[in-house]
């Protein structure tokens, strides 16, 4: 239905575009409302998604939460239509002239001629996606905002889509898309913040099971944090850019969109894990470091992190009388639940500025059968999947569950809280 589109062209313009091409004159808002939205867990895949309305009429739009997404992109299958769509056209200001995509018809989102191609990022599939940009009216909390940009692609509209080859592959069942929430400028914190002239800034709280957590896309949009008795309890580390790009297509010379906070040494009952330093930190080639995810469900340690962290956690496991099982994948270190009670080793994270991130044992297990639970930390290998660099360390969104995390761009900085349980609060 779609023509193609020269992928690495359009990764680079969309990484090298102008910040001023997103903002846009905008009347003043006489009763402001937070940008907040709700966030649930799937079970079936212990992923994190929101949802939001798109259009005239208004669809609501379940999407998944990706720290790394570039941007928002969405299922605009045959059946939808919006009367307010605005196709972004081939060489205009907020389009690079770089490449164009068409459509046969029945135009609708999704299949417009002269239309400047977006990405359909989705880390957990085989392919990078195209379809087109274009703005629409997105209805956020009480916030009905115009102007805009996200990517529209019919997925019904490409025969070819079945199972692992779909952009949705991996996606929890009942969402139609991404929200993004990466430094990219296309990433919805970034053009709210620039819209509303303010430093970007967003704050994210994933639930555990069945509860319901949020994200708030633009703190300090309003006077007075709806969140602010929450604050008490964060620290503060500084966000680190990696140099190389650690998407799926490398672009040279641009840095990465993901975020990376410095870990000096991980701590297991307050002994330090022996590691080289150079594990922990990122090479020249973009490789090692630690970042964060929300579309990798348990942390995933590179094999030269994850074999000693293993044996040592294990080894104090012995030490405090757990009872050890057989391993249930994918995890290795499990256990006779009715063992723990409350003797799990305590995992620190060193951080840079002298800061550590405590993972209590609510963030540490998983409960994976009936008396078992087993360490919620994988071997994540040595190759990378999907990117053309690893990490030596990605913190999944297990780990990050109750834990309140806000991401100040303008500063570059992360404030976090580890887990709001040990306060009697949580995301709900």
């Amino acid at each position: 239905m779609a023509s193609s589109v020269i992928i690495y062209f359009l990764l680079l313009s969309l990484s090298l575009f102008s910040l001023s091409c997103l903002s846009a004159p905008q009347t003043p808002n006489t009763k402001p409302h937070p940008f907040i939205l709700p966030i649930n867990k799937d079970p079936s895949t212990n992923l994190f998604y929101t949802s939001l309305g798109i259009g005239t009429p208004r669809k609501n739009f379940n999407l998944a939460i990706d720290l790394a997404g570039e941007n928002l992109w969405y299922n605009c299958d045959t059946n939808y239509n919006s009367s307010s769509y605005i196709p972004i056209a081939c060489g205009s200001k907020k389009c690079p002239d770089v490449a164009c995509i068409g459509c046969n018809g029945p135009f609708k989102p999704g299949c417009t001629n002269n239309t400047c191609p977006g990405t359909a990022f989705n880390s957990l599939a085989k392919f990078i996606f195209s379809g087109g940009l274009g703005e629409d009216i997105l209805f956020i909390s009480q916030n009905q905002v115009s102007g805009l940009l996200s990517s529209c692609i019919d997925v019904d509209g490409f025969p070819s889509f079945t199972g692992d080859e779909s952009p949705l592959n991996g996606l929890p069942k009942n969402t139609n898309g991404i929200i993004g929430l990466s430094r990219s400028n296309f990433s919805l914190p970034i053009q709210l913040a620039l819209k509303n002239k303010l430093p970007p800034k967003f704050s994210l709280c994933l639930p555990s099971s069945n509860k319901q957590g949020f994200t708030n896309l633009l703190v300090g949009s309003v006077s007075g944090d709806p969140f602010k008795e929450l604050s008490k309890f964060v620290q503060t580390t500084p966000l680190i850019v990696n140099p190389v790009s650690t998407g799926s297509v490398s672009v040279k010379g641009v840095p990465s969109d993901e975020y990376f906070i410095d870990v000096k040494a991980i701590k297991i009952d307050g002994n330090d894990l022996n590691l080289k330093p150079s594990l922990l930190s990122i090479d020249k080639k973009g490789n090692g470091g630690t970042k964060i995810s929300t579309l990798i469900p348990f942390t995933e340690l590179q094999s030269s992190v994850y074999k000693p962290f293993i044996r040592d956690f294990l080894k104090k496991a012995s030490d405090r009388k757990l009872k050890r099982v057989a391993s249930v994948a994918p995890f290795e270190a499990c256990f006779d639940s009715t063992s723990i009670g409350n003797s799990v080793p305590r995992i620190d994270l060193e951080l840079q500025g002298g800061v550590q991130w405590t993972i209590h044992e609510t963030n540490l297990m998983v409960n994976v059968k009936k008396n078992v639970a087993c360490l919620a930390f994988v071997d994540g290998g040595t190759e990378p999947k999907m990117s053309f660099v690893k990490a030596s360390i990605v913190i999944g969104g297990h780990q990050l569950e109750d834990n309140l995390l806000v991401f100040d761009l303008a500063s570059s900085k992360l404030s976090f809280s580890s887990s709001l349980l040990v306060h009697n609060a949580s995301c709900s």
